[in-house]
């Protein structure tokens, strides 16, 4: 990506975005949600196969305590409408 005038008059690199959505996570449920969707994300951009293939990823710790399963995000995951799109 190269980057544009306004980005290089502002010293911005192009590899942050230039804006981000504030996201208050209200309940446990929510932040699961989020840990989720962070933990699907390789799979959803096809870097992986299953997320815990992601070999950087905090899903393995989630793993080794017996949060999830090491099979989890194998098929597709819904999340809600909430997430993701902040």
């Amino acid at each position: 990506m190269k980057p544009n005038t306004s980005r290089l008059s502002k010293k911005e690199q192009v590899i942050w975005q230039r804006r981000y959505w504030e996201h208050v996570i209200p309940d446990d449920l929510d932040f699961e949600h989020h840990v989720n969707y962070i933990h699907y994300n390789p799979v959803k951009h096809q870097y992986v196969n299953k997320p815990s293939d992601w070999r950087n990823s905090s899903i393995h710790q989630y793993i080794k305590l017996g949060i999830i399963s090491d099979n989890w995000g194998m098929s597709d995951i819904d999340f809600p409408d909430t997430v993701g799109h902040e």
